[in-house]
């Protein structure tokens, strides 16, 4: 019997979830979004503005109360 390929997920301690591509993502509502990137990477924090994939949105937050240089 041969062994399926398997969808590699890694996961980005601080930020997205990267999976291997093509995908298919089934959201919430029930809406289907789809990539055919061979890397897709998705938001873990929700901040994005092209949600469910990652815009690096989460990189512009404040940690431990320092504020970090507007590129």
């Amino acid at each position: 019997m041969p062994t399926a390929r398997r969808t590699r997920v890694r996961l980005d301690p601080g930020g997205p979830l990267l999976v291997e591509g093509p995908v298919e993502i089934v959201m919430d509502d029930g809406e289907t979004v789809t990539s055919d990137r061979f890397l897709v990477a998705l938001c873990a924090c929700r901040r994005s503005k092209r949600y469910p994939f990652c815009d690096t949105s989460h990189r512009r937050r404040s940690r431990q109360g320092v504020q970090r240089p507007e590129e």
